[in-house]
């Protein structure tokens, strides 16, 4: 989401004249886009800050801005009072506003109007035929741990006929591929149902609906969704992964294998739920793709507690998992109601134990495709050996040239690791 809407900030600032540069000393304006998920992250950005502010005395005129959701989050301005040199500090929302405040602190940059929902600002893609497309921002569940509601404000769904227009634009222009981008995406409601068509099989779920729909857009041939909530996997979206542009696979962040760490986390389900749900999953779609996000060391997770989440990792038999330490983040419920008592040492020892679990369990399951053929959209070739993501979202490497770039062709497997699959095109 992040990235789309670096995009979106791309496309304003192109539309003011002014073009990317590949150096940071050529530019007369500098944008961060952060992220709050993890301490480490804004860490990172008062590094950069210092680095701008040296930049700046040898650039008066250069302009540095800080959005994203560490502004989101900082209603205090607690953490904007250490970045000095610091000229624009805002939340991505606001990003409608760059036009005005640029050109009022650089005269030379010409304003325009723009709409005043930043999800109107058409994002510019670094290549024709994958893109993401933002469907909502926003979330209302305030899981303990999370900023995001914080960081984004609570949930707001994008207009149908603003989504099925950007979809329908893309592939006009040879989109191939569809991200669709929400907090909890398969929450989405449509807030103008009337243009879902009288044909769409599906009644209950307007997310299934939307599914439907690109579905039927010629031209798109892949469509994934990141990331859903367990909650939300009813039949009809359930249904949908069968759809024939769906890819094999789906991300379903589980954070815990212990129900009464899901209650802490406050996230809405137990553990036997999240194991039914998978299982009503592969029924539907036996051989899915199936990857989730854990968190070790939650505010007091017990050895035990966390033996039930890797009985819950090989149980579930998960493709891939994104393993963190938890990160307390200030501003948040955990924050306020617990305290973050497992060591940074153990911690590490739990992730490391998990990443251990993860890769052997994928590479078992990676075997199975020794001597099958994939599916492969080719988005990258770097001497002879081109690159890109299977059905599965599995990683294929194989001899080719850079002519493919952009194309789907098909590989048939004859060698495995963690995490490459490598053939021949057939």
């Amino acid at each position: 989401m992040n990235k789309n809407d670096s995009e979106r900030m791309e496309s304003i600032l192109q539309s003011m004249g002014l073009k990317s540069v590949e150096k940071m000393e050529d530019a007369d304006v500098i944008l961060l886009n952060t992220c709050s998920v993890r301490e480490s992250a804004e860490n990172r950005i008062f590094g950069h800050a210092e680095t701008f502010l040296k930049l700046k005395e040898q650039k008066p005129h250069l302009v540095v801005g800080i959005t994203g959701c560490m502004p989101g989050r900082d209603v205090k301005q607690a953490m904007k009072s250490r970045l000095h040199g610091v000229d624009l500090y805002f939340p991505t929302k606001d990003m409608i506003m760059l036009p005005k405040w640029l050109s009022e602190l650089n005269p030379n940059l010409r304003p325009i109007d723009l709409d005043k929902d930043y999800l109107s600002v058409r994002p510019v893609h670094n290549n024709s035929f994958q893109a993401f497309v933002t469907i909502q921002t926003g979330c209302n569940h305030f899981c303990t741990y999370c900023v995001v509601p914080f960081a984004r404000g609570t949930e707001g769904n994008r207009s149908l006929e603003s989504i099925l227009g950007e979809v329908r634009d893309l592939a006009v222009h040879g989109c191939l591929e569809l991200t669709l981008l929400g907090q909890i995406v398969n929450h989405y409601i449509a807030p103008d149902p009337k243009f879902f068509s009288k044909k769409n099989p599906y009644t209950k779920n307007d997310f299934a609906k939307l599914l439907w729909e690109i579905n039927n857009v010629d031209g798109i041939e892949r469509i994934h969704w990141t990331a859903p909530h367990p909650l939300y996997m009813d039949d009809e979206v359930i249904d949908a992964l069968t759809l024939p542009k769906q890819v094999n696979y789906i991300h379903l962040p589980v954070q815990s294998g212990n129900t009464e760490i899901l209650k802490k986390m406050n996230r809405r389900h137990d553990r036997e739920f999240y194991i039914d749900t998978v299982k009503k999953i592969r029924e539907k779609k036996p051989n899915i793709g199936l990857g989730t996000d854990i968190i070790v060391g939650f505010c007091g997770e017990t050895e035990g507690q966390f033996e039930d989440t890797l009985s819950l990792y090989k149980e579930c038999d998960f493709d891939i998992s994104y393993n963190a330490q938890y990160s307390q983040r200030s501003g948040t419920v955990a924050a306020k109601m617990f305290v973050d008592d497992v060591s940074k040492i153990e911690k590490k020892r739990r992730w490391e134990r998990l990443q251990v679990v993860m890769e052997e369990i994928t590479f078992r399951k990676n075997q199975l495709y020794i001597g099958v053929e994939v599916s492969v959209l080719v988005d990258i070739c770097v001497d002879g050996v081109c690159g890109g993501n299977s059905l599965e979202m599995k990683r294929v490497n194989f001899p080719g040239n850079e002519h493919l770039v952009g194309h789907i062709v098909h590989v048939r497997i004859n060698h495995i690791t963690e995490w490459i699959l490598s053939g021949e095109m057939i």
